[in-house]
Parts: C-alpha cells; sequence; structure tokens
C-alpha cells in the first residue's frame, strides 16, 4: 500500500468515526459572512490592541491548508475564494471537545465553518480566534505536500480543481479571464452593439478555412457541424436589419494542439455597418487601450520579459512589406515560385507545391519569419484576395484585399477586413476556392448557398473583425501556453493519474 492509500484509509476511518460520534460529516447550514482578503485588507493597519477591544464575531468558511500545534493551541490557515487567513484553536476559547475534534479529526484539506473574533499575533498577522467551529466536508484525499506543491505541469490542466486550491496565481489567471471578458463586453454594449447567439451546429462548413468536427442529430437525419466561425451568420443578421453585432462564444477546429491552440477555443467576433476595415483599426486601438487601463492600471503590460505598449497609434505595415523587411526575403523573388521555394527549403519551411496560391506560401512564410517578431502592436495590412474570400477588394490594387491583422506578443490577436457584399463575386471566390479543396482539405466541402442568397437580398457595407479571447489572456496573464488560461484544455486520454 503506497502512503497516499495509507492516507486515504485513515481518512475514511475517521469519516466513520465522526459519524459513529452522531455528527453530519456533509452539513449543509453554516452561512459564512465574511470574506478572508476583505478582513486581511479593513484591519491590517488597525493596532492589535485596538483590535482585540473589538467585539464583533465574525464567520468565514474554507479549506485548511495548514496545521500546526502547539500544546494548548494551533495554528492554522483556511482558504476561501479570496485569500487564505489564520486562524487560532485555543483549548481555553472552546468546549474542551471541540479542540479535541480538531486536534484529532480535522485534516489539511478539510472545509470547515468558522466563528470568532480578530487579533493580531505577535508577528502582526490578521488571525481569527476561534470561538466556534465546525466541519463541513471531510477531504478523503490529501493535497500535494505543501513544499513541492503541485509542479506537474500535465497533472495541473488534468486537475485543475486541485491547481486551483493549490496554486493562487493560478486562480488570478482565471479571474483576470473573467474581468477580460466582461470589459470587452461591457465596451461593444456601450457602444451601441447587440449581443447576439447564433448557431453553434452548422447544417454545412463556413465562415473559416479549419477542418471542423462532425456530429450527427438523429431526428433530422443529418450531419451538423460545431462551427468554426459565426462569420456567416453574423452577416446575414446584418442583412436583417442590425447594423452593429457581436457574438462572444466558443469556436471548434479540428487541429492539433500546441501551445497557441487548443480544439475549442473563445472568440469575439463583431460587425459594423457602414464602417471599414480602417475604422476597425481605430476600434482595436481604443478596446486595447481601454483594457490595459481597467486590469493593468497602465498601457504597458509584460509578456514573456517583453515590454508591451498599447498606447495609439500603433505600428501598420503592408503584408509583403512585412515579408521583405522582417521575415528577410528578397523582394525580387516574391513572385518567382522555383526560388521562392528554395528559400522556404533552406530555412527549413515546407510549402505545398500542388498548391497554385503563391498567396498561401506567403502566408505559411510569413507565420515562420515574421509573426514571432511582433512584439509590439502591429496591424499587418493589405493581405492577398486569394487568401482573403470573404474580405472586399482595395480599390486602388484589386489583387490584395481592405483586410488587417493584429499582432502582439509573436501571436495573431485579431482577424479584420472591409466585407465583401457583392454577392457575384463571393459566389466566384467559393467556387474558386472549392477547386482547390483536394490539395487543401480544410476548405469547406460546399457553398452556403443560404448565405449568398441573403447577400443578394442586400448587405450593407460594412467591416468585421475576429479577436482571439483566450490569446489575449495570454498576453495580460504572462501565460506562455493557452493551456495556462483554458480551466479545462484537451489532453489525450491517461488511465492511471
Amino acid at each position: 500500500m503506497t502512503e497516499e492509500h495509507q492516507i486515504i484509509k485513515v481518512r475514511y476511518e475517521k469519516l466513520s468515526a465522526i459519524e459513529k460520534m452522531g455528527i453530519k460529516s456533509y452539513p449543509n447550514d453554516f452561512r459564512p459572512q465574511d470574506k478572508a482578503k476583505y478582513l486581511k485588507e479593513i484591519y491590517k493597519d488597525m493596532p492589535p490592541e485596538e483590535l482585540e477591544k473589538r467585539e464583533a464575531e465574525f464567520s468565514l468558511a474554507g479549506r485548511v491548508m495548514s496545521k500546526r500545534e502547539m500544546g494548548k493551541i494551533i495554528f492554522s490557515h483556511i482558504q476561501d475564494e479570496t485569500d487564505k487567513i489564520q486562524i487560532l484553536i485555543a483549548k481555553s476559547e472552546l468546549p474542551e471537545e471541540d479542540f479535541n475534534f480538531f486536534k484529532k479529526f480535522i485534516d489539511i484539506g478539510d472545509i470547515i465553518g468558522v466563528k470568532g473574533k480578530l487579533i493580531k499575533t505577535k508577528t502582526g498577522e490578521i488571525t481569527i480566534l476561534v470561538k466556534f467551529l465546525k466541519l463541513l466536508t471531510k477531504a478523503l484525499r490529501p493535497l500535494p505536500e505543501k513544499y513541492h506543491g503541485l509542479r506537474d505541469t500535465e497533472l495541473r490542466y488534468r486537475m485543475r480543481y486541485l491547481d486551483l486550491i493549490m496554486n493562487q496565481r493560478v486562480r488570478e489567471i482565471f479571474r483576470m479571464r473573467t474581468q477580460i471578458i466582461q470589459y470587452i463586453r461591457d465596451y461593444f454594449i456601450s457602444e451601441g452593439f447587440l449581443e447576439v447567439e447564433t448557431p453553434m451546429m452548422h447544417p454545412i462548413v463556413g465562415g473559416a478555412t479549419a477542418k471542423p468536427f462532425v456530429t450527427y442529430h438523429n431526428a433530422l437525419d443529418m450531419n451538423l457541424y460545431l462551427r468554426i466561425a459565426p462569420e456567416l451568420y453574423l452577416k446575414r443578421l446584418l442583412v436583417g436589419g442590425f447594423e452593429r453585432v457581436f457574438e462572444l462564444n466558443r469556436n471548434f477546429r479540428n487541429e492539433g494542439v500546441s501551445s497557441k491552440h487548443n480544439p475549442e477555443f473563445t472568440m469575439l467576433e463583431f460587425y459594423e455597418a457602414y464602417a471599414t476595415y480602417e475604422d476597425l483599426m481605430k476600434r482595436t486601438e481604443e478596446l486595447f487601450y481601454g483594457l490595459a487601463l481597467e486590469i493593468k492600471g497602465t498601457p504597458v503590460i509584460t509578456y514573456q520579459g517583453n515590454e508591451i505598449d498599447l498606447t495609439p497609434p500603433w505600428k501598420r505595415i503592408e503584408f509583403l512589406k512585412a515579408l521583405t523587411e522582417l521575415g528577410g526575403i528578397p523582394e525580387e523573388i516574391l513572385n518567382d515560385r522555383e526560388k521562392l521555394f528554395n528559400f522556404a527549403k533552406e530555412k527549413g519551411i515546407e510549402l505545398n507545391l500542388k498548391d497554385p496560391r503563391i498567396g498561401k506560401w506567403w502566408t505559411k512564410l510569413f507565420e515562420e519569419l515574421v509573426e514571432p517578431k511582433l512584439i509590439q502592436p502591429t496591424f499587418v495590412i493589405k493581405y492577398p484576395v486569394e487568401v482573403s474570400p470573404l474580405a472586399r477588394r482595395n480599390d486602388e490594387d484589386p489583387r490584395f484585399a481592405d483586410r488587417f491583422e493584429f499582432y502582439m506578443g509573436g501571436k495573431e490577436i485579431a482577424n479584420a477586413f472591409s466585407e465583401l457584399n457583392d454577392p457575384r463575386d463571393q459566389r466566384k471566390r467559393f467556387e474558386e476556392q472549392l477547386k482547390l479543396r483536394e490539395i487543401d482539405e480544410e476548405i469547406p466541402p460546399e457553398i452556403d448557398e443560404d448565405f449568398l442568397r441573403a447577400l443578394e437580398y442586400g448587405m450593407p457595407p460594412c467591416a468585421g473583425e475576429g479577436i482571439g479571447i483566450d490569446r489575449v489572456v495570454m498576453i495580460f496573464t504572462d501565460s506562455p501556453s493557452i493551456r495556462e488560461i483554458i480551466l479545462f484544455p484537451h489532453l489525450r486520454k491517461k488511465e492511471d493519474l
């Protein structure tokens, strides 16, 4: 029997003994009135003698995180959702049976409720002098050892509940995630956008280039696809007369996992009638500048050792110039497939010879050679139309789209463009794209005829943008991996933990 199994056996025995004593082991009749963090903040500067004069009683509930016996007193820490706070179990302050119960039956990991007055110890630590205690939940498994903690990264992700118990930074990351999403939601509502919900299961694949997850609906007798993007449904709403809409929700892409990718992820998409991609650049600057001030109190944030200044205006660079100036690709070989292929090969970058789209090659080279260098907030503009099937053509140079991607911290954060609302051009692009499906399985396998029908009713000139919320949270929490900021990331099966 391992040490852990022996501890579990002893805890089950304690639970049985507690119940034989007529004590409820999992009651639900204690109502805490206070939180650890707020008590510590409110009373941290109060002199000990003044604190002891106060007769106010406080009640808290939390998990026992430490236990140190010193004869007739026991020091312990309990942890609620806000923080840890020290409690003092003194034989002189409690009925003897309660003191002995805590000493014998309460283990680290148990959840208890306590009531008592506040004092300060000789070291100045805010402490609850316990006058009443109650076992609320008996923990039957031990927490990780105090000093070694929970360091196995994979175990942390698989057992996030344990990770949250043991690591305060992890709890703070997810609190900040909620704050970021709330700020973004409030921003768009304050700007007159309507928050909407569109289908998560689509009858056909569309809105982006990615491999979908497939499911089957019994009653309808048809395959459905978990959405890879809400774009085409949100544009239908513009056709219907809503001029500013946004959606914050999940997308699903049946792709590999990495430090930047998870099969399901959170996206913000918003669409604005009578706006261009240039308008959205200004809006994006405004959104992120305000977000930084709200979350960090400063426009300068730190990500993986780099200071990132979100003060507008941000740098703008054309896509092809980024390839030559930052990617080091000689301008004269950009349109020479043979020389470009050899250049990529020398860099260890594999290009698909069967793909006739030079823009697809440029995009691959951009991801490898340019993207990691874009640390400060940067708009990359004027992408090739052949890799922008839903974007409006540029009036001066129709080879390129009125599109930008926003980068910071070496990551793509957002993608936006003036939307294509000419149904003739859109159909042609869908048809051209479909011809390439044999060499690119991520291209949607059929044309969304209903979307084209909607465009024929008339969609106002507009612009739309998608922002990867998970990557935003990564940057703002200085997290190197997407798995750090998703509560329950997807992992391969593992039988024994």
